[in-house]
């Protein structure tokens, strides 16, 4: 039913707006070079359940709620402005030790990245995009948007699970406190940029 064109455009699309540089993707990195892959990954699969059921959202019609009251775009981008500036942080102000206390410091929970989508500026954006270019008027309106909450959640775990991967490969560098200090560091100053790019 649907043209090979078509989904390799939904693709590369998905592709291009969770594997750029971003909120999410600087987070897992960081993640991956303090706890190592397999502790980001709750995380990771957070991003996608969160995405996913954004995109779902945005397609029932939540995306209008921003055109026709553009107060509430405002008080998001403030929202989550916040909210990224205490993430950066949290990153920068993580423990240098090479063995981190399991209590202290902990890696992103699943539910937490999940509902870290609904204050990601870009994740909002990716999905009114996504929705508004990709699906069709009329009877085919919800299989086109269940196709492309599908494609942004198969894309999406495998972008994310590179920049952790890198992440991890980083982190088997870190073998001082010092060079940890200034990564986690450089990390939550790259992560607080982002803050810069949604105003």
């Amino acid at each position: 039913m649907w043209e090979w064109q078509f989904i390799i455009s939904l693709a590369a699309f998905a592709a291009t707006m969770t594997g750029t540089p971003g909120p999410n993707n600087l987070m897992v990195t960081a993640s991956g070079a303090n706890f190592g892959y397999w502790r980001t990954l709750p995380h990771m699969m957070g991003i996608g359940t969160g995405l996913v059921s954004m995109i779902v959202l945005v397609a029932a019609g939540l995306g209008v709620m921003f055109t026709r009251f553009p107060v509430l775009h405002e008080l998001l981008r403030g929202a989550g402005s916040a909210y990224l500036l205490y993430l950066a942080w949290r990153i920068a102000s993580a423990s240098s030790a090479i063995h981190t206390d399991q209590k202290s410091s902990q890696p992103m929970t699943f539910w937490a990245a999940a509902m870290f989508q609904y204050v990601n500026p870009k994740a909002w954006m990716m999905s009114v995009t996504a929705i508004s270019t990709f699906t069709v008027a009329g009877e085919l309106y919800w299989q086109s948007a269940a196709l492309v909450a599908g494609i942004f959640f198969l894309i999406c775990f495998p972008s994310v699970s590179i920049w952790a991967s890198f992440g991890t490969l980083i982190g088997r560098w870190l073998h001082s406190c010092k060079v940890r200090r200034v990564f986690n560091t450089v990390m939550g100053a790259l992560t607080a940029g982002c803050v810069v790019m949604i105003w």
